[in-house]
C-alpha cells in the first residue's frame, strides 16, 4: 500500500511526510499560524521532490489530535477532501499513538494539554488502553515519552509525520472509517452571543 502521505498540523508546524519505494521524504516546518495557506503547497513540494503525482498515491494518512483544535480541523479536512477527490483511503492517526511507534512496550505516552492537565495513554504489549484527560501531577509509572512525560521521558523513535505514515500503512490494508478530529476535550472558543439569523421561505 505505498506510497503514503501523511501530513499534521495539530501542534505549531506544519509536517508531511512520504512513504515509498524510494524511502522516505520529510517537511517539517515550525509555525504558530498559517497551517491552511501551506499544507497544500508543501505536499505538492513533497511529491515532486519523489518525482510523483497525486495519482500516484495509494493513501493518505492524517494526524487527528489531541492538539490544537483549529489545526486539526485543518488537517482531516484536508484528508478528507483529498481522499474523496482521489478516489484513495484516509487513514487517522492520533498524536499519541504516534509518539508511541517504534518505541518499546508497555510505555506510557504523556502530552501536555495544558491547564493543568495532561493527555495520557498507556501501550501494552499486547494492546493499548484508552486515551485519557488526567490532572498533570498525577503519577505515571514505568517507561514514558511525551512533551509532559518529564526528565526521563524517552525521545520518540521517529519525526511525528512519519510515525504517521508508518502506523497508516499498516492500516490501511483493511477498511478505514474516515478520519474524524480526536477531542478528549471540548474547544475554547465560545459559541457567539447573537442569535442565528432568521431563514426567510
Amino acid at each position: 500500500m505505498l506510497p503514503i502521505l501523511a501530513f499534521d498540523t495539530s501542534a505549531a508546524h506544519c509536517a508531511a511526510a512520504l512513504l515509498w519505494s524510494g524511502g522516505l521524504i520529510l517537511h517539517d516546518e515550525a509555525m504558530e499560524k498559517g497551517q491552511a495557506e501551506r499544507l497544500l503547497p508543501m505536499l505538492e513540494e513533497v511529491l515532486a521532490e519523489a518525482e510523483l503525482g497525486w495519482s500516484d498515491l495509494k493513501a493518505l494518512a492524517v494526524g487527528t489530535g489531541p492538539g490544537n483544535f483549529t489545526g486539526v480541523r485543518i488537517a482531516v479536512a484536508a484528508a478528507r477532501g483529498l481522499a474523496l477527490g482521489l478516489g484513495i483511503p484516509a487513514v487517522g492517526v492520533t498524536r499519541l499513538e504516534a509518539l508511541a511507534e517504534g518505541l518499546p512496550r508497555p510505555l506510557t505516552v504523556v502530552e501536555d494539554a495544558r491547564r493543568g492537565e495532561v493527555y495520557v495513554q498507556r501501550f501494552d504489549v499486547d494492546g493499548e488502553r484508552p486515551a485519557r484527560l488526567a490532572p498533570a501531577l498525577e503519577p505515571v509509572a514505568g517507561p514514558v515519552t511525551g512533551s509532559a512525560a518529564g526528565p526521563m521521558a524517552l525521545p520518540p523513535a521517529m519525526p511525528l509525520a512519519e510515525a504517521i505514515a508508518r502506523i497508516a500503512a499498516a492500516r490501511a490494508l483493511g477498511a478505514q472509517p474516515p478520519p474524524a478530529p480526536f477531542y478528549l476535550r471540548g474547544a475554547d472558543a465560545a459559541p457567539p452571543a447573537d442569535p442565528p439569523p432568521v431563514i426567510l421561505p
